[in-house]
């Protein structure tokens, strides 16, 4: 995967997409899952990728309910930026966003949700370097990769 492109800091990883934590957690555990080979349209996606696709989605709802309790989940094939900022070409990936109807307190830090219900960008959501590496350590550990 090309280094240029800035998805998160690395989670994990399978045959054919990758797991990043992404940078901005206004959202706790929010995530970006970018196929590996280089593709533009979701309607390239082969079968296989489709598949593991599945599996990413299964583990990562599972595991950030059971770490954070999250309400349900939103998920994106966005690819805006790409489009706006023409500075590389696109590459697929998708956002992985937690919702939640409920505060969560982590680390001293709140996590609030307060568009709730509606899909609505947030702003950048700073957090300690340490609150970072544990929401990762509580996503992988009830992926059950630690």
């Amino acid at each position: 995967m090309d280094k240029r492109y800035n998805f998160g800091d690395y989670l994990y990883e399978k045959d054919y997409w990758v797991v990043f934590l992404a940078p901005n957690q206004g959202n706790l555990g929010t995530c970006v899952v970018a196929l590996k080979r280089r593709e533009e349209f979701l309607r390239n996606v082969k079968e296989e990728e489709w598949s593991e696709f599945r599996l990413i989605v299964v583990e990562l709802e599972n595991a950030v309910k059971k770490a954070f309790g999250a309400t349900l989940f939103n998920w994106g094939f966005l690819m805006n930026q790409f489009y706006r900022d023409n500075i590389l070409p696109p590459w697929l990936h998708c956002h992985f966003i937690p919702r939640y109807d409920h505060k969560v307190e982590l680390n001293g830090e709140i996590f609030e949700d307060p568009y709730f219900g509606y899909m609505r960008p947030r702003g950048p959501f700073k957090i300690s370097e340490r609150t970072r590496e544990i929401i990762k350590e509580k996503i992988l550990e009830n992926i059950k990769l630690l």
